[in-house]
């Protein structure tokens, strides 16, 4: 099967965040229950990535995703798997991190993982609209799937 490498998935939101800075430090936000992103509360999850190491592919077939990246860098990569979907065969490439902090909505049924890329631990939070549930999560590796993807630097 043939995919585009790069584009837009159909569903997909991509919305700055806002940072507060002062001599103190700063202030990330994430997300708002006035955001139009916003469905409810499920659960805050955080995931720590080491440098060079994949997490994915996976999809849910009910959650909705809000992910950011407010330590270290990502390269987060949601493939539109859905069949009749405007935007089927579809990879989305982003990347995120303290100086592109970016909140992604990732609606449910769309492929995603993320690689850590610099040479410190990552931090990614996930605020979701249900609560975590093994029955609506499905599971590939990242190396060896139907999803022809090369995870690899891309010098251009």
């Amino acid at each position: 099967m043939s995919f585009k490498r790069s584009g837009v998935i159909d569903g997909v939101v991509i919305s700055k965040c806002h940072q507060f800075n002062d001599e103190r430090g700063k202030v990330m936000q994430m997300i708002k229950s006035t955001d139009e992103q916003y469905l409810g509360f499920g659960e805050v999850y955080f995931s720590a990535i080491y440098p060079g190491v994949v997490k994915g592919w996976h999809k849910h077939s009910s959650m909705t995703l809000n992910y950011v990246a407010p330590i270290g860098n990502i390269k987060f990569v949601l493939f539109d798997g859905r069949d009749g979907s405007p935007t089927y065969g579809v990879i989305q490439e982003i990347y995120m991190g303290p100086d592109s902090y970016l909140l992604v909505t990732v609606p449910p049924n769309i492929w995603n993982g993320f690689k850590c890329i610099g040479i410190a631990t990552s931090l990614v939070v996930n605020c979701s609209n249900i609560v975590h549930n093994d029955a609506e999560i499905e599971r590939m590796d990242p190396f060896n799937s139907h999803i022809s993807y090369d995870w690899g630097v891309v010098h251009k």
